[in-house]
């Protein structure tokens, strides 16, 4: 396989040191003959001349162009020369990899660059990346500048972010006093932070020098430009660009000639091996540019077997239109030594950014002072502020959260890059007031989350916390849930409250289930029941013994045939079989006042068995009242030591809720440091186990904890909400951008505005204070003890059964007749055995 591969400039003649040889493409599948061409003049006539000398002396297959002019003068030129002569050409950097929206009829030009519309979607993937909604597009008459608009105008339209194109922005970039003025006059009417540019590399150099002096350039503004407008990366680019100017590019830049050039030949020799396989031959190369090869009828050529390629796991696949169909993008960034950076890749529609916020010209622990740009503090606490982590594919934040940072513990390595913090994503009440906040004044923040402390506290001496970042100034702004007092007020300013909540107090839920043993309670029932049935069980009998029809007042007359059998064991089993009415083999006795004693008992059964069955199914379907406590001030918080068993509660330690109580109640604020727990979380753990008794914490959390554990396993409740209010506040300072912010948030609370996001975010959570009465149903919880007796009776029933066989097989032989034993004639009637003789 022939391939020319074409230098095109002065540069490469000491970087090439020679010519190409076979050795340099051994690992490709065909035998490959490179022909090397220099070219130091890219003037189209000279262009021209040198690429059809070399078709000429050899027949080639295909041209390898590689320069570092950066222009599409160059792939204008190339576009030109494969369309004439029909030879595959293959730009692979520089100018020639420049795309060109529109190809000659018949073109053979491939190359290895991005179009504008692919620019733009990683345009647009960065300012999502990092929140920036509302831009102005600036663009010069340069050919295209009508389809780039477009486009733009397309993607705003159809993406499921909210942009804001503010205005778009056309006029002459040429230096001209007509212009300038003309230029001047339209930035100065820019009132948007991020601003997307389509113009030349030239034409870049004035508009920059323009913004200069309307006073467009800081770091305050975020400018984006195309890899046209950013030219040769690896040329120094000119003193009108300013420091932090982003652009993106193909990832060819800082790929090494060697690397480029093999690419660029391998997809010559993989299209004619394609061929030769479909085919059975390899096509014959090109020899005269006056004689260009005819097409074949059947359209099989060796450049449609060049469109579809892959090589080194590298996708090389071209569209109709001659360039990448997934070309690799790289985003860079002017730094402070005026140095092209590297600060992320976007692939196949995945954006890896080095850093997690903005640097906003250089490392972001660097501070800037820019009125238009804020730093924000938040801290993590759920439903005002939620922090998830990115999205495992793509490392970005969905649509409704905006990038945060937090601290991270050990650095993490991101694009090659060692980072001390680490990326999430942040959603929630205040966030949302946030974003409006920013859209409405328009300006830029940079959100990160507090690691030192949480919400403020002063130890020894120092705040911590959302507090001490404002403080100290390695803030602007706070915004979160955050309790306003006296002395957070006297050290920063606060805006107007806009969520009221309160101090919340949380106890263990109990699910109505009584103890194994319930059905016995109350107890003095169950001893009256035992003991009258004893009782009347043992008058029976004597009533018995006395009635003439029956003993007569004699125990050996139960000796005689047909004497009275009845005796105290058979009296204690009719009681039984009356209470329970069971159709039982029962013997009644003969005596007339035995009879009536035993109406009377079948009476007082009828009566005690009903009300006794009432207070049971009373006692064992437990009934949940819980009552609403009155304040801080209730007797339960006030003198814990009096309640049986002691009353036992907690806090969150550090807030203000602790705050509060260790200023107006100490008492109360030492018995209860010994119960405070870590977090909302960690104390409604602790509540099911039982210790503490209740817990106070702030009024929406405490809502939102306890909310979502009935929801799940019902096993805490919220008893009531204090009347010491605690408010959600946004915290500004030092900052005209902050002070306004405070201004809105009135006017937005005052238009109803934080009332919607309240409905989103705080429905349901943030609830009246109320009495909540339930019952549990009777279920086998409740009726277990019934259960336990019956396995202890059955127990109880194996040791009767032993005694039983004890006495009748092995002691009734020991006992003698004897006459002062008679009465056990009332007990039983089992006698000894009789001696045979």
């Amino acid at each position: 396989v022939n391939v020319a591969v074409v230098f095109s400039g002065s540069a490469y003649q000491a970087e090439i040191k020679g010519r190409l040889s076979r050795e340099n493409f051994l690992d490709l599948p065909l035998e490959v003959n490179p022909i090397t061409v220099l070219v130091n003049n890219t003037n189209p006539r000279a262009l021209l001349t040198r690429i059809c000398d070399t078709l000429s002396t050899n027949r080639v297959h295909g041209v390898v162009f590689e320069d570092n002019v950066g222009s599409e003068a160059v792939a204008q030129i190339l576009d030109f020369i494969s369309t004439q002569t029909a030879v595959p050409i293959v730009g692979i950097s520089g100018g020639s990899a420049v795309v060109l929206p529109y190809k000659g009829e018949g073109s053979n030009f491939l190359q290895l660059g991005s179009s504008i519309e692919q620019q733009i979607n990683g345009m647009f993937k960065v300012m999502e990346e990092y929140n920036w909604d509302s831009f102005v597009v600036i663009t010069s008459l340069y050919p295209g500048y009508e389809s780039y608009v477009d486009y733009v105008k397309s993607f705003t339209d159809t993406s499921y972010f909210t942009w804001e194109l503010q205005d778009v922005l056309t006029f002459d970039m040429s230096a001209d006093g007509m212009n300038d003025v003309r230029a001047r006059r339209l930035l100065q009417q820019i009132d948007a932070q991020v601003l997307l540019v389509y113009c030349s590399h030239e034409e870049a150099q004035y508009l920059f020098s323009m913004a200069a002096e309307s006073r467009l350039v800081g770091p305050g503004y975020i400018w984006i430009l195309p890899s046209l407008a950013v030219g040769n990366p690896d040329v120094p680019p000119p003193e009108s660009f300013p420091v932090g100017l982003i652009g993106i590019i193909t990832d060819r830049w800082r790929m090494s000639l060697r690397k480029r050039v093999r690419d660029g030949v391998a997809i010559v020799v993989k299209g004619v091996q394609s061929f030769r396989r479909q085919r059975g031959f390899v096509p014959e190369g090109h020899s005269d540019c006056h004689n260009p090869a005819r097409p074949p009828a059947t359209n099989d050529t060796l450049f449609r077997h060049m469109l579809n390629v892959t090589w080194e796991h590298n996708d090389f696949s071209f569209n109709s239109n001659g360039y990448l169909v997934n070309p690799a993008m790289i985003i860079i960034t002017l730094d402070r030594e005026r140095l092209w950076d590297k600060v992320g890749t976007y692939e196949m529609g995945i954006m890896q950014m080095r850093y997690p916020v903005w640097p906003r010209y250089g490392s972001y622990l660097e501070p800037v002072s820019d009125y238009r740009h804020l730093t924000v503090a938040t801290l993590e606490e759920r439903p005002f502020v939620i922090v998830e982590a990115v999205d495992p594919l793509t490392g970005t934040c969905v649509s409704n959260t905006v990038p945060c940072r937090r601290q991270s513990n050990k650095t993490e390595t991101i694009v090659g890059h060692t980072e001390a913090y680490t990326k999430l994503c942040c959603k929630g009440f205040c966030i949302d007031i946030l974003k409006k906040l920013s859209r409405t004044i328009k300006f830029s923040y940079d959100l990160y989350l507090v690691t030192n402390g949480k919400h403020g506290k002063l130890v020894r001496g120092i705040w911590n916390g959302m507090i001490g970042e404002v403080f100290y100034k390695r803030a602007d702004m706070a915004i979160g849930s955050l309790t306003i007092n006296e002395e957070r007020s006297e050290i920063i300013d606060f805006s107007v409250p806009f969520v009221e909540t309160g101090i919340s107090v949380m106890v263990a839920r109990s699910n109505g289930t009584v103890s194994p043993s319930a059905f016995l309670a109350p107890a003095v029932w169950v001893m009256m029941f035992v003991m009258c049935l004893t009782v009347v069980a043992i008058t029976v009998f004597v009533f018995e013994y006395c009635s003439p029809v029956g003993y007569n007042r004699s125990l050996v007359s139960a000796k005689e045939p047909g004497g009275p059998t009845f005796t105290i064991g058979k009296s204690v089993w009719l009681l039984w079989g009356i209470v329970f009415n069971n159709s039982v083999p029962i013997e009644n006795p003969k005596g007339t006042t035995s009879k009536i004693m035993v109406l009377v008992w079948a009476f007082f059964a009828v009566i005690f068995l009903a009300s006794y069955t009432a207070n049971l199914a009373a006692f064992m379907i437990q009934e949940q009242y819980i009552d609403t406590v009155s304040g801080l001030s209730d007797k339960k918080f006030q003198k814990p030591q009096e309640q049986y068993p002691p009353f036992r509660f907690g806090t969150v330690p550090n807030g203000s809720t602790e705050r509060n109580i260790r200023s107006n109640y100490p008492e109360m604020h030492s018995h209860m440091v010994k119960y405070n727990q870590k977090g909302v979380e960690d104390a409604l753990n602790s509540l099911k186990t039982g210790s503490p008794d209740c817990c106070t914490a702030g009024g929406c959390l405490a809502n939102k904890v306890t909310k979502r554990d009935e929801q799940r396993h019902r096993s805490s409740f919220l008893i009531g909400r204090l009347k010491r209010p605690q408010t959600v506040a946004d915290v500004s300072l030092f900052s005209p951008s902050g002070s306004s912010a405070a201004v809105y948030l009135f006017i937005f609370l005052s238009q109803g505005d934080t009332q919607k996001l309240q409905t989103v975010w705080l429905t349901g959570i943030c609830r009246n204070e109320k009495k909540e009465v339930m019952s549990s149903k009777l279920d086998i919880d409740n009726m277990a003890g019934v259960f336990y007796m019956l396995l202890v009776a059955m127990g109880l029933s194996l040791l009767v059964f032993a005694w039983e066989h004890l006495l009748y097989w092995k002691l009734r032989h020991s006992v003698r007749k004897a006459e002062r034993l008679d009465f056990l004639l009332a007990i039983s009637r089992v006698s000894p055995p009789r001696t045979t003789t």
